[in-house]
């Protein structure tokens, strides 16, 4: 039962026109536009939103070129679905990758372009790693790079200016660890690799390191702004370069009294062309902008490795860890009070996939120390749930159940997470709507295992995260399954709901990958039939410590944070081993006992029923 009315004609094609008109007055034959920001965020102001804005593609990742006759789409297989029928009518094409990493881009445009013609990008908004890839490519097929033009602006007459939302302060005791004691870390990881200066230019790293928060970026409580570090004052010194008017007088007093300075937020780039001839500034290749890069004087010497405050904020302190616990605990029982009432309610109200974003979202509201989403829900039944990224929105959704009582059957799969002043949650859950069919039991079951083989996995500290991927896919792989999708994301603390730099999944692994005490990573496997149902359980891990070191190292495991039921009515227990039944029956042990206090009524019952061992 999907809701869908005809779309209107789509605006794209007249967008193009202008955006190509301004190719042939500066005489290019090309434009690329990253899905970036100055600060490379995943989560855009709508100001940067050009790729969605030129093409109608809207997922959260992709990569868009126009030429003076072709455009198109660079998508990895989350958006495939997605993009097409997004592109539908756009005279858009879409151009499929494998994964989000990849760089099939730079094949497209070096077959596409001549030598020496000139392809646009602008410098502001591409990173200082991919602006080497980029140069790279067009250089070895003679293609000319120009860094210095916005074109998207000249094209965009009503575009957004820049956010005016208020910065405020993470304060204690959610803020377990001071502003003051994070700058002070930050300067002697500087003084260890011989930098001056140091410039911080990624929202959640700005947003860690000042202990300061606000609401620029959709879903994730982050502010533009760079910080520049300079260690060669007494103490250290960092000046925070924002929006005027964000920060009250008050804060601001705050905030110099642990040395930090105000600087209007246009600065930043003459602030770096300033620094003196023999600064050594550290800056992060895959953290800053080409255009940053560029305004740093020829005299300064530049270390690039990764920024001290990425490291730092992954690996979340004890106060942290139980600060996040307790909010896993009031997200468990936001989403026990949903789903006992969505339960009761199938075939006597109606009830779609927008409803169920409503009411979850509304259920979470209620809870303490709750500040926002962390992502837009997705919730998607049947072929919907076959998108990893779907959304639901007024003109296009399905209905799971509808005011005459009818309701459809099928696997409905709810992916959601919030901010709370105490972490960020991120859950996948799949229901059954109905009777499930031996094959969507199957299915399940398998994702269910690879769930189950990863969160049960022990390994030594320092473990490249890459390298734990397949645990999560022999289950998979045992019935010639796969997904297309990273297995892992990190996840920050009351910060950005995808966070690095531990990424499981196959990305080609680097030392800063490395797996520690304190890091929380998504462990969601899943499994996609195209057009009929999407299957993804997903929980959050803190990596912990397991016994004492000895003569083979630390080694660590995954405490399960997540704290919520998994269905057991879609399962196949022929396929499940009797250690993963008491996994999952220990695991429905803990979310009982832990959020059973928080529950009352029909929402109680609903835990213990659902808790019931197997």
């Amino acid at each position: 039962m999907t809701h869908a009315p005809i779309a209107p004609l789509s605006p794209i094609p007249e967008r193009l026109a202008l955006l190509r008109e301004r190719l042939r007055h500066h005489g290019l034959a090309a434009v690329l536009v990253p899905s970036a920001d100055p600060h490379l965020s995943e989560y855009l102001p709508e100001r940067w939103q050009g790729r969605v804005r030129f093409s109608g593609f809207t997922g959260s990742m992709g990569t868009l070129v126009v030429t003076p006759t072709r455009a198109a789409v660079f998508a990895d297989s989350r958006y495939w679905t997605q993009a097409e029928a997004e592109l539908a009518g756009t005279t858009v094409e879409l151009v499929k990758i494998p994964t989000g990493a990849a760089t099939h881009h730079l094949d497209w445009l070096a077959q596409t372009l001549a030598a020496g013609e000139v392809l646009a990008v602008d410098a502001a908004v591409l990173g200082l790693a991919a602006a080497k890839q980029l140069g790279e490519a067009m250089a070895a097929r003679g293609t000319v790079l120009r860094t210095d033009l916005d074109v998207l602006d000249e094209a965009w007459p009503d575009r957004s200016g820049l956010p005016t939302a208020a910065v405020y302060e993470h304060r204690a005791p959610h803020a377990a660890v001071s502003r003051a004691d994070k700058l002070a870390a930050v300067h002697a990881a500087m003084l260890r690799v011989g930098a001056t200066h140091h410039l911080v230019s990624t929202v959640d790293d700005v947003a860690w390191l000042t202990n300061l928060r606000g609401a620029d970026v959709d879903y994730n409580p982050v502010f533009l702004a760079h910080v520049l570090i300079d260690t060669t004052a007494t103490t250290p010194q960092a000046t925070l370069f924002v929006g005027a008017g964000k920060i009250d007088a008050d804060l601001q007093a705050r905030l110099a009294a642990d040395g930090v300075a105000l600087g209007d937020y246009a600065d930043a780039a003459p602030a770096l062309a300033r620094l003196p001839a023999g600064a050594t500034l550290l800056v992060d290749p895959k953290r800053i902008t080409l255009g940053l890069r560029q305004a740093v004087p020829a005299g300064v010497r530049v270390v690039e490795a990764i920024n001290p405050s990425t490291l730092a904020k992954s690996r979340k302190t004890a106060a942290e860890a139980t600060f996040v616990r307790e909010a896993m605990e009031a997200d468990g029982a936001a989403m026990c009070a949903f789903y006992a009432w969505f339960e009761a309610a199938l075939g006597h109200e109606a009830i779609s996939e927008l409803t169920i974003d409503e009411r979850l979202s509304a259920e979470r509201a209620r809870q303490p120390g709750f500040v926002s989403l962390s992502f837009p829900t997705i919730a998607g039944f049947n072929a919907n749930g076959a998108m990893p990224h779907y959304r639901a929105t007024p003109e296009s959704f399905a209905w799971i159940s509808t005011p005459d009582g009818l309701v459809a059957e099928g696997l409905l799969l709810i992916d959601s997470g919030a901010q709370y002043l105490g972490g960020t949650t991120d859950i996948t859950r799949v229901w059954p709507i109905g009777t499930p069919s031996t094959a969507q039991k199957a299915d399940y079951t398998r994702v269910l295992k690879g769930t189950i083989n990863l969160s049960r996995a022990r390994f030594p500290a320092g473990t490249l995260s890459p390298h734990l991927d397949t645990l999560a896919r022999v289950p998979l792989w045992e019935a010639g399954l796969d997904f297309g999708h990273g297995t892992g994301h990190g996840v920050g603390y009351f910060l950005n709901v995808h966070e690095g730099p531990q990424s499981i999944s196959r990305a080609v692994p680097d030392a800063s990958m490395a797996m520690w005490p304190g890091m929380i990573t998504s462990i969601e496997p899943g499994l996609y039939r195209d057009g009929r149902w999407g299957i993804r359980i997903e929980n959050l891990g803190l990596t912990v410590s397991v016994g004492e070191p000895d003569e083979f190292g630390e080694y660590l495991a995954f405490e399960t944070l997540t704290l919520c039921p998994i269905d057991t009515r879609c399962l196949d227990f022929g396929l499940l081993r009797e250690d993963e039944r008491q996994w999952l029956n220990q695991y429905h042990t803990e979310v009982c006992r832990r959020l059973a206090p928080r529950l009352s009524g029909a929402a109680l019952d609903w835990l213990v029923a659902r808790t019931a061992p197997v």
